[in-house]
Formats: C-alpha cells, sequence, structure tokens
C-alpha cells in the first residue's frame, strides 16, 4: 500500500535533467553526431542529474537513462549495462573519446568507474558517430571529465555509508590566461553491505550482512591545458584507477551453479591521453587523440569461504597484465553554409598477457584499424541528411596457447577480420525544441581475444576463425517541448542482428563452441516525459519496453534485461537552501541464465534531501531502497536492502 501511494505521487512526468553548468564540459572530450546535438534527457546525463540521485558509479547513473538497464556479472562481481539489450562487448566505453575497456573480453567493470570526476555521460544508441572508430555494434558509452572555467574551483564530498563504507572525492580547477589545470583525488570503499530483512539464511550466507562484498576503488587523473585562441585547444591527461573487491557467493536456487570463493586483491588501470584540436582556417580544423591505457589484474580463488587455503583443483591465482597504445585523426570541413564532413582514422594495438602462478605466460596481440567518413547537409534550412561509411579491419598478431599436459607454449592460428559499416540519418527540426528523426545503421563487432581463443575453463574449444557480429538498427523517433514547462520524447527501435557469437553445444561430448550462429532481433520503445511544475516543482516518468527475440534457437534465452523498466521522479526545492527528492524503479523479471532461470521482478523506492548550511556549504543524506525489498539483477545474488548514506559538500560551482 505504500509503495502504491508512493507511485500515484511520483507518476507525475519524469526526469529532468542536471542543471550542471555545461561551460565545465570538457568539449574536446565529446564525440557527438553534428545533427543530433539537441540536447535530451535520453541519451545524456549532466553532473547534476548524477548527483541528485547520489549515483557513485557508471553503471548505476547510466540506469537513469530509457533504454539502459543496470545489471551485474554476480559470479565476477561486476556492475554492468545493456543498452538497448546489448552489452558493453557490443557497446564499448570511452574517456573522454579514448577507448578503455578490457582488451582480452571487451568488458569492463562500470562499478570501478567513479562518477566524481566526471561532467557528463553520453550515450549513442544504434546510430553511432564513425568518428568512434570500430565494434560500435549497439552504441557507445563516453564519460566526459570537467573543465574548468573560474581561476579556482573547488568541488568536495566526504560522506559515510551503510556497510561502514565512506566517500571521499576533491576536484580542483583552474583557469588563468590562455591555460587551464584540473585534478582530483578520489575514494569509495566499503566492507560490506546489508541484506534486506526478508532474505533467507542459506548454507553459505547468514541473514544480516552480505559476505565478501568488499572494495576499495581510489582514483586519481590530472588534465593541463592550452588554449591559445578562441578555436585551438591542447591537453594532456593522466588517470590512475587502484582496486580491489571480493566476489560474494552464489546463494541461489539454480542446481547447475557451483559456489566460487574468489578475491580480486588488485584491478588498476592507469592511461595518458593527448587531445588536440587546431583550426586549419575558418572553415576546417584537425582533431587528434594518442593515448596509452594499462590494465593488469589479479583473482585468487580459493578453496571455500574462510579464503585461507588453495589447495584444490579448482583454486588458483590468475594474472592478466595488458596495455593499449593507438590513436586517431579527424578532419572536418564546412565548403558551405550548408554542408559540413568529418574524415576520421583510428588504430590501436591492444597486448593481453595472462598465466596462472606457476605457469608461462601467453601473449596476445591483435591491431585494429577504421577509417570513416561522414557527412551533414543541411538540403533545406529545417531539414538535413547524415550520411556515414566506415571500414573497419582487425588483424591477429600474435596468439599463444599453453599445453598442460606437455607445459608448452604453441601458436594458435591466425585470424583477421574485415568489416564495412554505413548509416543513415534523416533530421526534420521545425522549431529549435522540436524534432523527428528517422535513422538506420549498420554496425559490426570484431570477436575478442576471449571470443576466439579462451578454452572457458575446459568447457569449450576455441574458435580463432570467428567472423565479426553484424546488426542493422532502424529507429523513428520524436522529441519536443510541448509547453515552455513540459517536453517528451518518443523513440521506437527495430535492430536484426546476425553472425551472433552464440554457444553450440556438444560440438565434442560435453564440449561446446563459440560461432557465428546466431540471427536475433531486438525492438522496443522509450517514453519520457518531464516537467518544471511552478518554481518549486520538477517531475517526470520514463518508461522503456524491449523484446528480444532468438531466432535461431529460441531455448537460448537472451539473459540480464528486463522486457518492462518503469522510473518516476519528484523534486522540491524550498526556500532557496533545501532540496527534497525521491524516485521509484520497476524492473520486470528477467531471465539469468539462457536455459531460463530467472530473477524476479522488483520495485524500489529511494529519497534524498539536502540543505545549504552556509555559502559554498551543504549536507545532504539519503535512504536507498526505503522500503527493505529482496532483490536481485542475477538470481543468487542478492543486492543491498535499505541502506543509508550522508554527505558533507563543498563546492563553488
Amino acid at each position: 500500500m505504500r509503495i502504491f501511494y508512493l507511485c500515484t505521487l511520483l507518476l507525475v512526468p519524469f526526469l529532468v535533467r542536471g542543471q550542471a553548468d555545461s561551460t565545465r564540459i570538457f568539449r574536446l572530450g565529446e564525440v557527438t553526431i553534428l545533427a543530433n546535438r539537441l540536447a535530451d534527457s535520453t541519451h545524456t546525463l549532466g553532473i547534476g542529474r548524477i548527483e541528485a540521485f547520489n549515483r557513485v558509479d557508471a553503471s548505476h547513473a547510466l540506469s537513469l537513462l530509457p533504454g539502459v538497464t543496470l545489471s551485474a556479472v554476480g559470479a565476477r562481481n561486476e556492475s554492468t549495462v545493456y543498452i538497448r539489450g546489448f552489452d558493453l562487448r557490443q557497446v564499448p566505453v570511452f574517456i573522454d573519446g579514448i577507448p578503455v575497456y578490457v582488451p582480452y573480453d571487451g568488458y569492463v567493470d562500470l562499478g570501478r568507474f567513479t562518477t566524481f570526476d566526471v561532467s557528463e555521460i553520453q550515450v549513442s544508441k544504434g546510430f553511432t558517430s564513425v568518428t568512434y572508430g570500430s565494434n560500435t555494434l549497439g552504441g557507445a558509452i563516453n564519460l566526459v571529465s570537467r573543465r574548468p572555467q573560474q581561476k579556482l574551483e573547488f568541488d568536495a564530498r566526504a560522506g559515510i555509508f551503510s556497510g561502514t563504507g565512506r566517500r571521499l572525492n576533491l576536484n580542483l580547477g583552474s583557469r588563468i590566461g590562455r591555460w587551464y589545470i584540473q585534478g582530483s583525488v578520489s575514494q569509495l570503499k566499503q566492507d560490506i553491505y546489508p541484506l534486506s530483512g526478508d532474505f533467507e539464511a542459506k548454507t553459505l550466507q547468514a541473514k544480516g550482512n552480505r559476505d565478501n562484498a568488499y572494495r576499495d576503488d581510489r582514483k586519481y587523473s590530472l588534465k593541463v591545458g592550452f588554449t591559445p585562441n578562441a578555436t585551438d585547444e591542447y591537453t594532456l591527461s593522466y588517470v590512475n584507477q587502484q582496486g580491489s573487491k571480493g566476489t560474494p557467493t552464489y546463494v541461489g536456487n539454480d542446481a547447475k551453479q557451483t559456489a566460487r570463493f574468489w578475491q580480486w586483491p588488485y584491478w588498476n588501470k592507469e592511461s595518458w591521453y593527448f587531445l588536440s584540436k587546431t583550426a586549419l582556417s575558418g572553415s576546417s580544423y584537425v582533431k587528434t587523440r594518442l593515448y596509452y591505457d594499462r590494465f593488469s589484474n589479479l583473482l585468487s580463488a580459493y578453496d571455500d569461504n574462510t579464503y585461507s587455503t588453495q589447495k584444490k583443483g579448482s583454486s588458483f591465482n590468475s594474472y592478466y597484465d595488458d596495455d593499449t597504445y593507438g590513436g586517431s585523426a579527424e578532419y572536418g570541413n564546412r565548403p558551405g553554409s550548408r554542408n559540413q564532413y568529418r574524415v576520421s582514422a583510428h588504430f590501436k594495438q591492444d597486448h593481453h598477457r595472462e598465466h596462472n602462478q606457476g605457469e608461462p605466460v601467453r601473449t596476445f596481440v591483435d591491431d585494429t584499424y577504421s577509417i570513416g567518413l561522414e557527412d551533414t547537409y543541411a538540403f533545406h534550412p529545417k531539414w538535413s541528411v547524415v550520411p556515414g561509411i566506415s571500414f573497419n579491419a582487425r588483424n591477429s598478431i600474435r596468439a599463444e596457447n599453453y599445453l598442460s599436459s606437455t607445459k608448452e607454449i604453441v601458436p594458435f592460428a591466425g585470424n583477421n577480420s574485415t568489416a564495412w559499416n554505413g548509416q543513415i540519418g534523416l533530421f526534420f527540426q521545425p522549431a529549435s525544441t522540436r524534432r523527428f528523426s528517422l535513422t538506420a545503421a549498420r554496425q559490426s563487432r570484431f570477436a575478442t581475444i576471449k571470443d576466439r581463443y579462451s578454452y572457458r575453463m575446459g568447457a569449450a574449444i576455441p574458435n580463432p576463425d570467428l567472423k565479426a557480429e553484424r546488426a542493422t538498427h532502424l529507429e523513428a523517433a520524436y522529441d519536443d517541448r510541448f509547453l515552455p514547462w513540459l517536453k517528451g520524447s518518443a523513440h521506437v527501435f527495430y535492430s536484426g542482428i546476425n553472425d551472433v557469437i552464440q554457444q553450440v553445444n556438444n560440438v565434442q561430448p560435453n564440449v561446446y563452441q563459440l560461432q557465428n550462429a546466431g540471427k536475433a532481433i531486438f525492438y522496443g520503445t522509450e517514453l519520457s516525459v518531464d516537467a518544471t511544475l511552478g518554481r518549486v516543482l520538477t517531475a517526470g516518468a520514463q518508461y522503456t519496453y524491449l523484446h528480444r527475440e532468438n531466432r535461431t534457437n529460441a531455448d537460448l534465452k537472451f539473459i540480464d534485461v528486463p522486457e518492462n523498466k518503469v522510473i518516476t521522479y519528484l523534486q522540491g526545492r524550498f526556500l532557496k537552501r533545501f532540496t527534497a527528492v525521491a524516485n521509484l524503479e520497476y524492473n520486470s523479471e528477467r531471465y539469468s541464465t539462457s536455459y531460463g532461470t530467472k530473477a524476479g521482478a522488483f520495485t524500489l523506492v529511494n529519497v534524498k534531501a539536502s540543505a545549504e548550511i552556509v555559502r559554498y556549504v551543504r549536507v545532504e543524506g539519503g535512504v536507498n531502497n526505503v522500503f527493505n525489498r529482496n532483490y536481485a539483477l542475477q538470481e543468487g545474488f542478492p543486492e543491498p536492502g535499505r541502506t543509508f548514506f550522508v554527505n558533507l559538500v563543498l563546492s563553488n560551482l
């Protein structure tokens, strides 16, 4: 009854975009399609909105958007999202346009990426700029950093939360003349998290607090920029992430699942990158991105939940040591008032090194290339068309196989792959706040090193000859501000996927292989509306429907994404000093395994309030999962019950 009452209160229209100062967004780090710049809350998250909902990592922040589903890889304690049903291998993650996904499997644990130093998060769905480069089968996610505008800018938070957790972050920036500098330090640490009171004790998990659920993530970043004139900019950035975490054990009811006793003593990532933009004339420019990224981690598997011995055959210490270097160049020109085109070229080389303790190191090297052309042509003051084409190639330079029987390293067969991508969009904008669009895109994703070469702990046969997956996307969209206080959007989309990399069972007795054997269709709709109700209230609602269908084998279920997702929101501002916000989220049930195990539907309510004490100082606090619901994003891995947080904020932004 309480949920019904709050639902009625909140189902006033949804999700106003955070009012962060857009001048502090690092525009050089953005990647956008020029005709698609109309600001809307369906593709972009500002830091104001992220902080309003207290979303401390990228995955939980992204789940505020329609078409984006928060999920988890429970067996690895990884936080992830799906974009219209596509996972992070198919929707790569970038920081300021620099790819940061792990070379081995194409994934990245978004729970390790805190939001404390971002200015906004951009999401492309289906129709995605070719200037991102390769592997954007389902879209792209871009975390954009900050850029200072004043002589001194500071933004700091110190907070505590349930599970003996703490949050500490400091952003400092300064702009003096043609130079600016932006730096940040942060830590997000938690020992455990409380389970719902409705959770029933299991053999490996008592009631109360979730075991082996610790995390400790520290992040340091520094950016130095030079702007010699109004058009040119040159920046050098450094980001260092250091993390460790435990993986809570499986405590579900699926007899096919086994408990794992895993910990990650370190999960570290380090990035250097240089970005520049130089005007060649009044109508042309060149942009460059150069980067070096390093990733290393240790996975330790233990015998039992004491996490003290490693004597069983299932126990090991697995080491990864990866690095990537690469760069891109983009040339843009406006030869006339109606036409602007961009040409881009990308290169990256991925190195993956792995071994278990006591075994030799195996090395894998891939080169990836991409060239693309994108044009924005306004054939009428209210109409524009955006065609784009790209060619991508991936070459396998080195791949090594370890023969445990002879303890030898031998080469795997090489594998090269190519793919053409093409897209076109038609945009009609009869007013500055109203737009209609029709888009079509043909995108691809290359098989990862893990896809091609992993034995999956003895359960699979490698397949070096995997081809690229391909998807065709169609979308019709309408965005409008109906009244000065009311705006909304409606998107209808369809994706047909061919050559899906899919598990084919019993290639040998009780052993499977990944093959380009699948065909699938994804389709759905995204609806959102938000309103400003006088000077005090803002409110809104969004709804996402997504259907995914395996056309090759209906018995193999697509996992981790519900068909229906609803978010509602209500925010009040009182006496210029006090703010209160409440939101409700509903997710229908979802499959957790391809053979049909499900995680149930759930409804969550979160609340937050803040008060300005004196200028530049405020206190904020809140409750997540107010009604202490027992729920899971993946069956057998229960999420936190009711949790509390309090933050002290010092900021002149």
